[in-house]
């Protein structure tokens, strides 16, 4: 399925559950006893029409409405520290837990301000390499790539394609069979060719990161600060399903180690980079309950039970995603039925 008929589908789903008003009356039977949503990017909206990685960035006025909405729906916002205890309370109030992976800058220049505002708690998952300004946002190189070329080739045999990228429809095509492509395949040929053709464009990789990225020194200041919890999110950002179990014990294990002594403050929670199942499974799981983290999510999509109270290594969350910015796409989410459905009806999904 293409990436933007995908979206399309599943904004007419959240569109068509608020219509229909399932967010209130199935929300009975498809709440659960919480939810963990997923943020990255919190800045003003882009101007450029291409904009292919828009999914993963909101505004901060759609943070605003959406913590506005969490609140006026009767969730608690906790703390991920809380949630082992809330998962094995069962108390009656849903609660809600934020959470932003990467360690993005607009995080505390557009995320913050907003959630202070809403004496909201909040949790930033750090990966090392970004907070040391080196490692590979390899699908935001990608999107700058697409943008400064014309055309995009990639593939071999058969499955080769070679695809015009000049106007916004088409530059928006060819990134999302691009990323289909090498996201099927191993992680070292996806970096290796992405790298390619940003030497090839001239694009250095680094200063990407050190543009959006916070470094050791802000996250040093930062630190301690209300409300705040520092998480873990691997050294280097592998899709971990797809390496050796000594690359993934080392990503999982040492990274805690390298936050906690930089910024002094214990690491008790970790995310998995990517997140879905083809990058965290039950090998990952399994290290990261051995490394000792209290939590560790995925972005497997649903709603937490009383049953993941034994799974508190495979959370599942919900994305708050940049092309849905709409409060009948906010309370979809939070009723938990489009999750019903995606699961089949399943409370748990951590196979």
């Amino acid at each position: 399925m293409g990436f933007n008929l995908k979206h399309r589908i599943i904004g007419a789903g959240l569109g068509g559950i608020a219509a229909l008003g399932a967010d209130r009356w199935l929300a009975p039977a498809a709440r659960g006893a919480g939810v963990i949503l997923t943020f990255h990017h919190v800045r003003p909206a882009p101007a450029d029409a291409f904009s292919p990685n828009g999914l993963l960035e909101i505004t901060p006025e759609h943070l605003d409405l959406t913590l506005r909405l969490v609140r006026g729906a009767g969730f608690d916002i906790v703390a991920l520290d809380d949630v082992p205890a809330r998962l094995a309370e069962r108390r009656s109030r849903p609660f809600a837990v934020l959470t932003f992976d990467d360690g993005y800058r607009d995080n505390v220049e557009h995320a913050k301000p907003v959630l202070e505002r809403h004496g909201a708690p909040w949790t930033l998952f750090v990966t090392t390499d970004y907070a040391a300004g080196q490692g590979r946002l390899w699908w935001i190189e990608l999107e700058e790539v697409v943008r400064r070329r014309d055309r995009l080739a990639f593939g071999e045999g058969s499955s080769r394609r070679d695809m015009a990228a000049g106007t916004a429809l088409e530059k928006s095509a060819a990134f999302a069979a691009a990323y289909a492509a090498l996201r099927a395949g191993p992680e070292e040929e996806l970096r290796a060719t992405i790298g390619r053709w940003c030497d090839e464009a001239g694009i250095d990789r680094e200063a990407l990161v050190r543009r959006l990225c916070l470094g050791w020194d802000d996250l040093l200041a930062l630190a301690g600060a209300p409300g705040l919890t520092i998480g873990a999110h691997t050294l280097t950002h592998p899709m971990l399903a797809k390496h050796d179990e000594d690359v993934a014990r080392r990503e999982i294990v040492e990274a805690r180690g390298a936050i906690e002594r930089r910024l002094g403050v214990p690491v008790r929670h970790l995310s998995y980079p990517v997140g879905d199942p083809t990058s965290a499974g039950p090998r990952e799981f399994r290290l990261a309950r051995e490394a000792g983290y209290a939590t560790a999510v995925t972005t497997r999509p649903g709603h937490l039970f009383p049953e993941h109270a034994g799974l508190l290594t495979a959370l599942p969350r919900v994305s708050v995603n940049g092309l849905h910015q709409s409060a009948g796409a906010v309370r979809a989410l939070l009723s938990g039925v489009p999750f019903l459905l995606w699961n089949r009806g399943r409370r748990v999904n951590a196979g």
